[in-house]
């Protein structure tokens, strides 16, 4: 066989084959489509049959439906008309328990639980009335008796209050303060509460229903009977402080229930407190002045007989009513602040903190006018005392004004949230009090430029108004920062502030008052000084007032205020002093003219002296004895209540007078000039000398 043949032999096989499959294909394409067909019939069957189901259930389910929708409306509208029937029976039904109202059950009263739910139910009744038949004779009755039943909640809000209504007692109140003040500051000490725990509960339930109702008349009650209990307790502690006071200057602290608290506050192992003791700091200034005084006179540095002055500002007994008025103030202050503080913890959760403001306002208003009041009355008796020159009460309103400023951060933080109103009492008082103090210091210079005190003293000591001015001025140190903020608000201390370099902006206004105050009394002390007829004791008398005015600048702290204002003052005295040295040594004069041997006529080496040379030496002794006997007289009545001073001044005298006279004398006194030497020659060098050092002693 040929390779030809099997080719063909190959591909007649594969042909076969080939034809088998497809007549298998073609069978099985036949079979599937006989098995759609069916399929087919037998979905076009089901369909009808499905259709044929749904038109018979379909009208079932929506009867079904439309019974259930039914059932459901029925069962709204049943249960509406229950609560429509409630509606018409809830004035019957809760009757019995608004009439009783709220209060303790044992009394009588109805749980407060009970009776809110019970005005719940009328309060769900008179909006369906007023919404469905407002014309109905049962919204009249659920309304009336809910009126009733809100108003007797009202009362019983109000009836809690006032049962709770215990003013502070005073002692309480002070110990209160005092345990704030020995505080350390990151302590910070608790508050009392205004209501016990189970009280405020009810309060805050009343106060939250109340609120929620529209019945905000409780706000007011409670703004009046808190700011009654605010008030009473200020009257108290007014009372209080009258009662132990007694007329004395220890205030407060006289009180033998305070007495061991304040002395605790001395003892090394607890913190000062320093509100407290800075109210009595003016009282121990005083004492320091009263015992450097006697200091002074038992060393000699006395100034001499005090005069009447309008500037006197000496101890006296309205001072001291003044003092213990402000003593007073000041504990009233801190006490209000305290109470305030009380107060604003107290009303939380009780009153609605948008309302806090208002109620805050009432609770306050009343004790706040008072203590305002109370600022402005020493506002004007301070007025009066200006007005009559009396600066030394006038003193009062500088610690007064010192400790308020002291108070204002706490008291702008306690009141920041507060009204306007609230806020801007506390500044009122500063306002005033301020302007009190600007007009004070201002009329104290106005007064030293008419000062109308015409008397002089008769020896030339210091004057009065001298001392009286550098003990008003000794008194202003320990208010510098108050001053210095008082004398802020002065344009022309501004001025000068700008002018020079300081780190400390109080002091240099007040040092810029010294030198104010200073300059108008030695203006004022030269004036008066012409009235001396007597140069020496003119001179004596400036050479005395500005010495004095020296020491008291150098022994105090007055000086370095007043050396940022004006830098030379010091050296400015001392050359002043030493002018009026200087014009005091021209009342030696006349006598240095006696004994004065320059161009003498005299010639000593002849052997004997004419009539005219005797007679000129017999003048000139008899002129110095004339003349330093009347000086002696008149000088020794002069008054020098310095011991240095005096010492230098006959040291200086003794300088310049003993040389001169000792030169004359060692000259004239051997000649034969007289017969009778004892009548001429008097004093010899040592006895002048001798005689000076009895100047200014008038027991010498």
């Amino acid at each position: 066989m040929t390779s030809l043949q099997e080719r063909k032999f190959e591909i007649s096989n594969k042909l076969e084959k080939e034809q088998a499959n497809l007549n298998l294909l073609v069978e099985r394409l036949a079979k599937s489509s006989q098995i759609s067909n069916g399929i087919d019939t037998i979905l076009n069957t089901f369909e009808t049959r499905l259709s044929r189901l749904e038109d018979t259930i379909l009208p079932v389910y929506n009867e079904t439906e439309n019974l259930h929708k039914t059932k459901q409306n029925i069962d709204k509208t049943l249960q509406l008309l229950d609560n429509v029937i409630s509606f018409y029976e809830v004035s019957s039904n809760v009757e019995d328990i608004i009439e009783k109202g709220p209060g303790v059950v044992t009394d009588g009263g109805t749980d407060l639980e009970l009776y809110l739910k019970s005005l719940n139910r009328l309060a769900k009744a008179q909006k369906y009335f007023e919404k469905h038949i407002p014309q109905s004779v049962e919204l009249e009755n659920v309304t009336s008796l809910f009126n009733k039943g809100s108003d007797k909640l009202n009362a019983e809000f109000r009836t809690i209050l006032d049962k709770q209504f215990r003013p502070l007692l005073p002692v309480t109140l002070l110990n209160l303060i005092n345990n704030d003040e020995d505080t350390p500051n990151e302590d910070i000490p608790t508050l009392p509460a205004v209501f016990a725990n189970p009280i405020r509960s009810e309060l805050i339930t009343m106060a939250n229903w109340l609120y929620n109702n529209g019945r905000d008349e409780y706000l007011t009650v409670y703004g009046k009977v808190r700011g009654h209990a605010m008030m009473k307790t200020l009257t108290s502690l007014k009372a209080y402080q009258r009662s132990v006071s007694g007329g004395s200057v220890h205030g407060t602290a006289g009180s033998p229930m305070l007495r061991p608290k304040f002395q605790n506050r001395h003892e090394p192992t607890r913190r000062p407190s320093t509100r407290r003791l800075q109210l009595f700091e003016k009282k121990a200034n005083r004492m320091l002045i009263r015992a450097s005084q006697t200091i002074e006179q038992s060393t000699g540095l006395n100034l001499g007989t005090r005069r009447a002055s309008h500037l006197d500002i000496s101890y006296n007994a309205e001072e001291i009513d003044n003092e213990q008025e402000m003593e007073n103030y000041l504990v009233c202050v801190v006490a209000l602040h305290k109470l305030m503080q009380i107060e604003l913890n107290g009303m939380k959760g009780i009153i609605e903190p948008t309302h806090q403001p208002r109620v805050f306002e009432l609770i306050v208003k009343e004790a706040m006018d008072s203590i305002v009041q109370d600022g402005e009355n020493i506002a004007a008796r301070a007025k009066r005392c200006i007005s009559r020159h009396d600066f030394g009460s006038v003193l009062v309103v500088f610690p007064i004004l010192k400790q308020l400023m002291v108070l204002k951060p706490d008291f702008e933080r306690t009141v920041e949230e507060c009204d306007p109103y609230v806020r801007s009492k506390f500044e009122s008082i500063l306002t005033t009090l301020q302007s009190t103090g600007v007009k004070a210091l201002e009329d104290f210079i106005e007064s030293l430029r008419s000062d109308s005190v015409t008397q002089l003293p008769p020896d030339g000591t210091v004057h009065e108004l001298t001392s009286n001015v550098l003990m008003f001025l000794e008194q202003l140190l320990e208010y510098t920062d108050t001053i210095g903020r008082v004398l802020s608000q002065d344009s022309n201390y501004n001025i000068h502030l700008d002018r020079i370099k300081s780190h400390d902006k109080n002091k240099a206004l007040l040092g810029f008052y010294i030198k104010k105050v200073l300059v108008q009394l030695n203006h004022t002390l030269i004036s008066k000084s012409e009235q001396y007829s007597d140069p020496a004791l003119k001179a004596i008398f400036r050479l005395n007032n500005n010495n004095y005015v020296l020491k008291s600048l150098q022994r105090s702290n007055l000086l370095e205020l007043y050396l940022i204002a004006e830098p030379g003052c010091e050296e400015y005295y001392y050359k002043s002093i030493q002018e009026h040295k200087n014009a005091y040594s021209t009342s030696w004069n006349k006598l240095l003219n006696y004994i004065s041997i320059e161009d003498s006529p005299i010639n000593l080496h002849g052997d004997k002296l004419k009539d005219k040379e005797r007679a000129f030496i017999k003048e000139k002794f008899a002129g110095f004895n004339k003349e330093i006997d009347d000086i002696v007289k008149v000088q020794r009545g002069y008054s020098i209540p310095d011991v240095e001073l005096r010492e230098s001044l006959k040291r200086d005298n003794k300088e310049y007078i003993i040389p001169k006279y000792n030169s004359f004398y060692n000259m004239y006194a051997g000649t034969p000039f007289t017969k009778n030497p004892d009548k001429y020659i008097k004093h010899k060098p040592d006895e002048v000398a001798t005689l000076i050092d009895k100047f200014f002693d008038v027991a010498a």
